[in-house]
């Protein structure tokens, strides 16, 4: 993906995770869902325009775009193009293609490219890392693993008698195993949210990163090389000042600290709630916190000290603070501006500027308000109404009157 095509709010999100973040170029990539080659290009583009992240902020994206890609000038040398080493393992996969296939439609792309023996040496090079075996060791506070429990605990409704499945939230930490768990009723993405809010409340801090599976729920285009996030999911991690690192489809190795996590919270919580009848779900989340404090403060059998007092001397000093204010959940949608310059949202109708007409622009909808932005732009912002089938109109929004023709 040229770096030239990305949204500016991307390019934003790609700052934002270098910069505050501290990311390396390959996790911001996996992150954003893009190949490497374009945060470097990214990264690049703003080290040369003199920027910082205070000065990115206070930009429209106007102007940092202008910043960003100023007229091209002619150069005498250049870098090889980049080979996206993953994709042409991909490929490599399919019946009948050879990696002399490969290097021909990728000279046919970039006629400066490599000469095939190079491109052949460069792709065993890399294909040799990448098929190496590493312990996996996590630094102090840098990885939050997360995932569901494929076991349900039954919830009896106290009114109607009938049974409803709850679901178990599971967070782990990557260096102290501190695990915290809870109960939602569905795996949606409000609970989804809401479950990350109060695991970081739990820990009293935030990681560097969020590595989930690649639910549905949370990644919008589960892909094994660039996942793309859902818009409620990044806003989470930008409000969070943390990065979703979705582990990577068919890599086990990427997830077994969760895998591991959730097995132990099956095993020595929900099977000791096994006899037990629960009739709501505050009841039900009361008992495994009960539970949750004998598990992080057992003992190793093998260790010196507990999940907790490892968590207490390794993970906790290390988190970033929690911001000021809690997340306020929000959804995104898309909507067309209707000739009468209003968009439907939940079949009740927003007023726009009437000079975007026909436009499609971006809409957060959150419990209390209604935004629409137009390439990262705020354009319109409402009180959220639940009045189905009337408008809701700003006077300033309207066209001008038409004459009278006299």
């Amino acid at each position: 993906m040229p770096a030239r095509r990305l949204s500016m709010r991307k390019i934003r999100e790609i700052l934002r995770l270098l910069w505050e973040c501290e990311l390396s170029q390959r996790q911001v990539a996996s992150c954003c869902g893009i190949s490497k080659a374009t945060v470097v290009a990214c990264a690049a583009r703003a080290r040369r325009s003199g920027m910082c992240r205070q000065t990115a902020a206070a930009m429209s994206d106007a102007e940092l775009e202008a910043r960003l890609y100023p007229p091209a000038e002619a150069s005498s040398s250049s870098p090889r193009p980049a080979v996206d080493w993953p994709e042409v393992h991909r490929q490599l996969k399919g019946k009948n293609v050879t990696l002399q296939l490969l290097w021909e439609e990728y000279r046919e792309r970039e006629p400066r490219g490599y000469r095939y023996s190079r491109f052949c040496e460069l792709y065993q090079r890399w294909r040799k890392r990448t098929d190496v075996t590493m312990l996996q060791v996590h630094r102090a506070g840098e990885k939050l693993f997360v995932d569901y429990c494929g076991q349900t605990v039954p919830v009896v409704e106290a009114q109607t008698g009938g049974v409803r499945e709850a679901q178990v939230f599971v967070a782990v930490w990557g260096a102290s195993n501190c695990t915290y768990a809870e109960a939602t009723w569905t795996q949606s993405l409000p609970d989804w949210i809401g479950a990350h809010v109060r695991a970081f409340e739990f820990s009293g801090g935030v990681p560097e990163m969020v590595v989930p599976d690649n639910t549905t729920t949370g990644v919008k285009s589960p892909c094994r090389y660039e996942p793309e996030l859902n818009p409620t999911y990044r806003d989470l991690a930008a409000h969070y000042g943390t990065a979703v690192i979705p582990a990577r489809v068919r890599r086990p190795r990427d997830k077994a600290k969760v895998e591991l996590g959730v097995q132990v919270v099956q095993r020595w919580i929900l099977a000791r709630l096994r006899h037990r009848t629960f009739f709501s779900l505050a009841e039900l989340n009361e008992a495994i916190r009960e539970l949750l404090v004998r598990l992080n403060d057992r003992p190793f059998r093998k260790l010196p000290g507990s999940r907790r007092s490892l968590f207490e001397s390794l993970d906790r000093p290390a988190l970033r603070p929690l911001p000021a204010e809690r997340f306020v959940y929000a959804e995104w949608k898309k909507a067309r501006v209707n000739v009468d310059y209003h968009v439907e949202v939940e079949r009740h109708y927003y007023s726009v500027p009437y000079q975007h007409v026909g436009q499609q622009l971006d809409v957060r909808v959150s419990a209390q308000t209604v935004e629409c932005f137009l390439r990262g732009q705020r354009v319109a912002s409402h009180v959220r109404s639940c009045r189905q089938g009337q408008h809701t109109t700003r006077l300033g929004g309207r066209p001008p009157p038409l004459g009278d023709g006299s």
